[in-house]
């Protein structure tokens, strides 16, 4: 196998396009197609995240990105402000393993991974550069649009098109609306669900479900890239719940607490990468670590060891009292991590408030929290099954 995608899609929004829940944003969708491109224990060397809305410009995306990902602090992680194009560029130049992350948290979200395993199936045949900013969002934080469609179709796309001097029609484009990539791509090319950076993964994630092969196009306004693609035989797996629309919620007038970075600094570990205290005297679990073991009394005689991502409902209950800072209604449950005796108290995510009852089952997915002082403050919430999901490689 040399390569095996992940796919995500947050379950918010319409069919014909998704939307962030309100405890996401595109680290968290990164995290969850990268665990699924990982799958089980596969060994990632770098990681180019790739996203036109980032987080943090200033601080940085790495820590949280590698500790939730549970992959060791030194790995080398490139963050990209871009597209499609430039995601494809990326997969195509990567060396094996080496995870490229594209995710889209504005119109039309989602996300999806890519980890090349052995000998990179991706090759780049063809880049365009040329200036059409259709689109263009400054310093100062405003977005500047031009609505005529007819100068992207006419100057951009088929400009690039042109330059690019293509063998034949791509299987797929990604990075256009759907009309204007089935008019420019091969018969029977696929629906995409986003037109951002994750798209071009997406369509590959698609090509490697039917094992095709041939042709596949980048489009971010002029700026194209294409690569020849042979996924056949990869590995995908889904997480793309069915669509439900925004729960209702209100955001409450008030302060959020301030950020305490000494306290931020020493929970990280625990809270990110998910892993409890375990005493090295007689295996009693602790979340967050205990300096003394509430089982045989050691003092300062632990060390970090994973907890599960999945786990069961022991009690919950859902909040409507309006809460400074934060959406109300929602729901909070106590979690009982599968095959440990640690319980959890955390958040319930993914689902219209009230709906977790105690003995769901479910998984545990990273979430923001909170936003203190501009700092997006990262945690674990519940996840619940739906009673008629596939699992076959992931919720789908």
């Amino acid at each position: 196998m040399a390569i095996s995608i992940g796919t995500y899609l947050p379950p918010w929004g319409t069919e014909k396009a998704r939307v962030v829940g309100f405890d996401e944003d595109a680290l968290t969708m990164a995290v969850e197609a990268g665990r699924l491109a990982i799958g089980d224990g596969a060994t990632v060397t770098k990681v180019v995240f790739v996203s036109r809305e980032l987080p943090l410009l200033e601080g940085g995306n790495t820590a949280p990105l590698v500790a939730a990902l549970r992959l060791s602090q030194d790995v080398e992680v490139v963050e990209q402000i871009g597209g499609a194009p430039a995601v494809l560029s990326a997969l195509a130049s990567a060396m094996p393993g080496t995870l490229v992350i594209g995710v889209d948290a504005a119109t039309s979200a989602g996300a999806a991974a890519a980890l090349v395993a052995g000998s990179n199936p991706v090759s780049l045949v063809g880049r365009v550069q040329r200036g059409l900013p259709q689109r263009a969002r400054h310093a100062d934080g405003k977005i500047y649009a031009d609505e005529d469609g007819r100068v992207m179709r006419e100057m951009g796309v088929r400009g690039s098109i042109e330059a690019a001097e293509l063998p034949g029609k791509p299987l797929v484009i990604a990075g256009l609306g759907a009309r204007d990539a089935a008019s420019w791509s091969a018969a029977g090319a696929p629906a995409l669900p986003t037109q951002g950076a994750s798209s071009v993964l997406f369509a590959i994630a698609a090509l490697a479900e039917t094992g095709q092969s041939g042709l596949v196009a980048a489009f971010e306004q002029a700026a194209f890239a294409a690569a020849n693609v042979d996924v056949s035989g990869s590995t995908v797996r889904r997480i793309e719940r069915p669509v439900q629309p925004v729960a209702k919620r209100k955001l409450n007038p008030g302060e959020n607490i301030k950020i305490s970075l000494p306290a931020y600094t020493r929970a990280f570990d625990s809270k990110v990468r998910w892993q409890a205290g375990k005493c090295t005297k007689c295996g009693t679990l602790a979340l967050p670590p205990r300096h003394y073991c509430l089982g045989c009394g050691a003092d300062d005689s632990w060390e970090y060891t994973p907890l599960p991502f999945s786990g069961t409902v022991y009690t919950t209950t859902t909040v409507h009292v309006p809460v400074p800072a934060l959406t109300t209604p929602y729901t909070m449950a106590v979690v009982q991590c599968d095959g440990s005796d640690v319980r959890c108290l955390m958040p319930v995510t993914d689902v219209p408030p009230g709906n977790a009852k105690i003995g769901s089952h479910g998984r545990l997915a990273l979430r923001r929290i909170a936003m203190r002082t501009g700092v997006p403050d990262y945690g674990y919430a519940f996840s619940p099954d739906l009673p008629a999901e596939g699992q076959s490689g992931g919720a789908k």
